[in-house]
């Protein structure tokens, strides 16, 4: 059950333009993936922790979280991304 982290093609970009978008300030909290989630990171700097170890990412990553996994996100940098559930 790991994250996926990778630079996203030019199509992956356009595609994730259409998705929603989600913020958030600098901090630490628990989080659990009922579904799985795609994202792609606009700006910030992120360590999620899991059982397994620690994941980084930031802007300009293609994330992929997942069904089931338990996790502490912490962000380090504010966080903009598109986002897409399932």
């Amino acid at each position: 059950m790991a994250i996926q982290v990778r630079k996203p093609t030019e199509d992956e970009k356009k595609q994730a333009s259409r998705w929603p978008i989600w913020t958030k300030e600098a901090s630490t909290f628990p989080w659990r993936y009922d579904s799985g989630e795609t994202c792609y990171m606009i700006e910030g700097e992120v360590l999620v922790k899991t059982a397994e170890g620690a994941v980084a990412f930031g802007a300009g990553d293609w994330v992929v979280f997942p069904k089931g996994l338990e996790c502490t996100w912490v962000i380090s940098k504010p966080v903009r991304k598109h986002y897409s559930f399932g």
